[in-house]
Formats: structure tokens, sequence, C-alpha cells
């Protein structure tokens, strides 16, 4: 979390206008959805990435960490869709070429859809949707929720750190036995700070005066049409070759 914050505020496209940003995504996730996943989810991957990489200049390598997790995670459930499971003389276990596919389909969809999203978290700060979720009629009370939670996730992840270094140093997780009562430990400790900190956040803000709205400063972004017109221009490119790659493709 801490790498992701660092790079959406630290990013060549920190100052660009969120819309600039989130139309061109929201458009290579619409052909990953609607078009052949298997000629335009790579496409729609690879705009992503080099979106991300070479026009936001975020490192590779933090864009790969951030999709790690979720390409583990697909790949261990993708082998399940290519398994059928037959009944007909007793119970038995093999592979369907349809399955195959809808595996592969399935898997290149999340996987550029995933893509999309790692280009949004890594060059737009929380900060800069708050002002788009408002226009948008988002609830007053949704949005202070989730700048809430943004901002105690890293303040319980510093805690969290903190604790296991301390259990680490006295030998808490040298065994599986040790580790897992260790675990338990930390995991209680954390929900009573949480439960402290969230009494502690509920007075604070009413001896201030809050009346169901925090009001933060954002800096006005002007949005350019030039750019949101190139960025949806690039979305067209790849839909069209990803549709001419699947009418060629037999």
């Amino acid at each position: 979390m801490r790498a992701i914050d660092h790079h959406a505020w630290t990013n060549r496209w920190r100052d660009r206008h969120p819309a600039e940003k989130l139309l061109p995504a929201l458009g290579l996730l619409s052909l990953t959805l609607f078009l052949p996943p298997l000629t335009t989810a790579p496409l729609a991957l690879a705009g992503a990435a080099l979106a991300t990489v070479r026009g936001a200049g975020v490192p590779l390598r933090a864009l790969l960490a951030v999709m790690a997790a979720p390409l583990a995670f697909l790949l261990a459930g993708a082998p399940f869709l290519a398994v059928s499971l037959s009944f007909d003389e007793g119970f038995s276990v093999g592979f369907s070429p349809d399955g195959g596919r809808l595996a592969l389909e399935a898997t290149m969809r999340a996987l550029a859809a995933t893509g999309c999203l790692a280009f949004l978290i890594l060059t737009t700060p929380l900060a800069d949707w708050v002002p788009l979720l408002r226009r948008a009629g988002v609830p007053a009370g949704l949005i202070e929720l989730i700048l809430l939670i943004y901002r105690l996730i890293f303040v319980f992840a510093e805690r969290a750190l903190t604790g296991h270094r301390a259990q680490t140093a006295r030998l808490g997780y040298s065994r599986l036995g040790c580790g897992l009562r260790s675990a338990g430990l930390l995991a209680g400790n954390l929900f009573q700070r949480a439960l402290a900190q969230a009494r502690r956040l509920e007075i604070g803000l009413a001896a201030r005066g809050y009346e169901g709205e925090l009001r933060v400063l954002t800096p006005a972004r002007p949005l350019s049409w030039l750019r949101l017109t190139a960025g949806m221009t690039g979305v067209g490119f790849i839909g069209v070759a990803g549709g001419l790659l699947a009418h060629a493709s037999p």
C-alpha cells in the first residue's frame, strides 16, 4: 500500500485531471469485456502497462508487484475451469477443450481488467477522486468512510509491522505453533486498537463540529481535451486491432 500511494503521488501524470486517466481506463476495460478476449485483452493489457510505465513513469517492478497477487490467484483458479466432471459411468475427472478455452478467456479478461485498475491506482491518488465522486452523486457519508478507511489502512499496517517485528525478535515465529499463537495475539491486539482508534476519531470529529462531511481542499486541475482525445484514440486503435485480429483468426 505504501508503494502504491508513493507512486500515485510522484508519477509524471500526477497533476493531470483524473478524467484523463479514468475514461481511457474504462475504455480499455470495456474492450476486454465486449470484444473477443484472446485478441483484445493482451492488447488492452499492453496498452495499460505502456501508459503506466512509459507514460506515467511508474517503475515496471512496481506494476509487476501490484499485479503479482491477482495473477497468482488467477493462475490458481484457471485449472478448475478447464477440468470437467462426469458421473455417467461413475466419478471421473478429465480435461475439457471447451473448459480450457473458457479458462484462458476468463484469465485474459481478468488480467487485462487488473492491468487497467493497476494503471488507475498507480497514477492517481485517492484525494483526486473525491471531487469526481461528489459530482457523480455519491453520498457524502460514503466518501468520508472511504477516506477514513484509507487513512486507517496505513496506520494499522504500520502497527502490524511493528508488532510483527517485536514478536519476531522474541522468537514468536520460531515454530508453527508459536507462529499461529503470535498471529492470533497480533490480530486480537489490532482489533482492540481499531475499536479504540475509531472511538477517538468519533470524539474528535464531534468536538470539531462534524456534521456529516469533511471538506478537503483539492487543487483545480483543468481538463485537457487534447490529452483526453489522444488517450481515447489509442483505445480506439486497440479496439480496431483486436477486432481485426479476431476476424482474421480461424
